[in-house]
């Protein structure tokens, strides 16, 4: 079930909300906790087992470790928590890397182990992390430990971010599991926020993303270097309107219910580095590797080869974590690569050439990072790279090509415009501008946008999620 379907607004949501606000303060979160465990068995119905005993099993490793805290058995707490950390990832890396693992296990040794590839359970990399940060925080003190099973359930489960975040560390929220206020005009700009996350994702990243998937699906000896250029601009915006448009949708559930979750995304393209892109992108797991990696590493508070070796083990390990693939770990390196060389080479260059040439700068490796995401495996992102610069491409322009940006220009250049903060504010104060008057036609705008939405999504037979499979 996503969100972006005509079965989750119509039935799904209106049924737990009217649910969850007829029910008594002291019932809301076990309303919470059944209608997402129902929410994720629509589509895993067997994986429900395995984030059951991972919500069991974590909420017995922080009472223990707060028993042993609380009678100063610091070697049986330390126990605990590395035996929960090992678990939590020893789950996560058979799921997720096991075939990876054995693939390339028969390919660098003279053996052929059979295995069998496992169905990746929803979400385990954003709920595993979300699990990890409550354990962490519990052996730090950083966090009270949660006793309460249901409320605990509550946390890991919740159907909001469950699947696609954003990455809600226990700290976050903690207070917000026990006392929430509800109120009209949160709701209201929860709706707010859910309609305009389902516009980004269902009329803007499922149409460009067509564009996309044509594209990718030529021979890339066919492919012109402006069939290439093409899709990987589409792709661009594609991943950019489809996950931050779910991470909005997330956030204005969120508030619907009365919670408060993280911003995940602020309008990366507008960036003039790598650095503040990655500052803008997916900022909740920017924010869990910095709390959790990267400064218990060290940070940049040690000497430069060690300072240099933690931006390494963080993007190693955030490239690790989108994929079981070779070009996803390649994606992570690539970028360590970049947000050194800005931090020790090119800082003082970047300081003194214009703003523009900084913003084509940046875009320029955004949409080359991209390749090595979106490409099946590390030799196919060389080559799709190689055709962008005219090698082994088919010209420099072709039919297909010309056809596509004839027929996309205009949802390019709208996505463009979608992507920079100033057309959001200059929305906003059309249609409120402090005017009484205005909120009907902000109410008009809104209702505008879920009538067109909707009849796409009636007609409609593409409606991917791209963030799904990680």
């Amino acid at each position: 079930m996503i969100f972006s379907s005509v079965f989750f607004i119509f039935v799904f949501l209106p049924i737990t909300l009217l649910i969850y606000f007829v029910i008594p303060k002291w019932g809301k979160n076990a309303v919470l906790l059944i209608c997402s465990m129902i929410f994720y068995a629509w589509g895993e119905p067997v994986y429900i087992v395995l984030m059951v005993v991972s919500i069991v099993y974590n909420y017995i490793s922080g009472i223990e470790i707060d028993y042993y805290r609380g009678r100063k058995n610091t070697r049986r707490m330390r126990f605990v928590f590395w035996m929960a950390v090992g678990v939590n990832l020893a789950i996560l890396l058979f799921f997720k890397y096991y075939g990876f693992l054995m693939q390339n296990i028969n390919y660098i040794l003279p053996v052929d182990i059979p295995y069998k590839e496992l169905a990746l359970p929803v979400g385990i990399s954003f709920y595993t992390f979300q699990t990890l940060s409550y354990i962490i925080d519990v052996y730090k003190g950083n966090v009270t430990v949660q006793k309460n099973l249901i409320n605990f359930g509550t946390y890991i489960t919740m159907f909001p971010q469950l699947i696609a975040g954003p990455i809600v560390r226990y700290a976050d929220i903690e207070s917000q599991l026990d006392e929430r206020r509800i109120t009209l005009s949160g709701f209201g700009n929860g709706i707010a926020w859910f309609l305009r996350g389902l516009a980004k994702k269902v009329l803007i990243a499922n149409n460009i993303g067509m564009a996309y998937d044509a594209i990718a699906a030529l021979p890339q000896g066919e492919m012109s270097v402006l069939s290439a250029w093409i899709g990987c601009i589409a792709y661009t915006f594609q991943i950019y309107f489809d996950f931050s448009g779910y991470s909005d949708m997330a956030i204005g559930l969120g508030k619907m219910f009365g919670f408060e979750f993280m911003k995940n995304f602020d309008y990366p393209y507008i960036s003039k580095s790598i650095t503040e892109f990655w500052r803008r992108w997916h900022i909740s797991l920017g924010t869990w590797f910095r709390e959790y990696v990267y400064i218990p590493l060290g940070g940049n508070r040690v000497g430069t080869a060690k300072a240099i070796r933690n931006i390494f083990v963080v993007w190693f390990l955030t490239g690790f974590w989108h994929g079981a693939a070779w070009n996803f770990i390649f994606w992570g390196v690539y970028y360590g690569i970049l947000l050194l060389l800005e931090k020790y080479v090119l800082k003082k260059v970047l300081e003194k050439v214009p703003a523009f040439i900084k913003h084509i700068y940046t875009m320029f490796f955004v949409l080359i990072g991209w390749v090595l995401f979106f490409s099946p495996g590390l030799g196919e992102a060389v080559s799709y790279i190689g055709t962008m610069f005219g090698i082994g491409a088919n010209g420099l322009a072709d039919a297909a090509g010309i056809y596509y940006l004839y027929n996309y220009a205009l949802l390019i250049i709208l996505s463009c415009i979608c992507s920079v903060p100033l057309t959001y504010k200059i929305f906003t104060k059309i249609i409120f501008g402090g005017s009484k008057g205005r909120t009907v036609l902000a109410a008009g705008v809104y209702l505008a946008v879920f009538v067109l939405s909707i009849a796409y999504l009636v007609n409609a037979t593409y409606n991917p999620f791209l963030y799904f499979r990680f």
